[in-house]
């Protein structure tokens, strides 16, 4: 029992040390960065291996990593998710996620991917962020980007609808909201398919990036 006990301990430092020594692989520096940008970031999905690397059958709210989660409408959907190394010359993410959708009765599936603590440190409705994705797919697919900003008991949320390029990017305005500046206790964004059945999706890139918007 107390062998287990160490193997435990041993087996999370391990985890946290790999965590941090494949950091390397896709750099922040690869991130485009439009002009006067204070803050950019790839989750880690797209950036080191995770554990496991594929699913099958995978279930409303299922972790895909420490930072993103799967989510969806469909009570007995038929979705398989698998991490994959990106072996092209311009990928400059190290890693992919591969999504085969089957079965699916209901309206959307979404990865919800939770933002660090620094793209809300100093946020103000003066700031764009903009989401940046690089995607493909067997059968055409809309794509939605959506950005959820919690302040006090309210959710600001600002939804807009990727064109369909390989590599696309959406801007989301915070001035559209509400937002409490003082009150802010987090954020995250989801990655919005409509329609999914019957379709092999594949996300070879996410990146984010935070800038104060140009005065006029």
């Amino acid at each position: 029992k107390a062998l287990s006990g160490r193997a435990r301990r041993l087996a999370r430092n391990l985890d946290q040390f790999l965590h941090a020594a494949n950091s390397h692989l896709s750099p922040a520096s690869d991130i485009p960065r439009p002009l006067h940008t204070e803050w950019a970031w790839r989750p880690d999905l797209w950036s080191r291996p995770v554990k496991p690397e594929g699913l099958v059958s995978v279930a409303n709210g299922t972790a895909l990593s420490r930072e993103v989660k799967i989510f969806s409408d469909c009570p007995d959907s038929q979705v398989s998710a698998r991490q994959s190394r990106n072996a092209g010359s311009v990928d400059a993410a190290a890693f992919g996620l591969h999504l085969d959708v089957y079965r699916f009765r209901g309206g959307f599936l979404s990865l919800a991917v939770d933002l660090p603590a620094d793209a809300i440190n100093g946020l103000s409705r003066r700031h764009l962020f903009r989401l940046g994705v690089k995607k493909d797919s067997e059968r055409p697919i809309s794509l939605f980007g959506r950005l959820n900003i919690r302040h006090g008991p309210n959710i600001e949320q600002i939804v807009r609808r990727f064109e369909g390029g390989a590599d696309d990017f959406v801007d989301l305005d915070v001035a559209t909201t509400q937002l409490d500046e003082e009150r802010i206790t987090g954020a995250w964004l989801d990655l919005i398919f409509e329609a999914p059945e019957m379709n092999r999706i594949w996300i070879g890139d996410v990146t984010v990036s935070r800038r104060p918007r140009a005065e006029y």
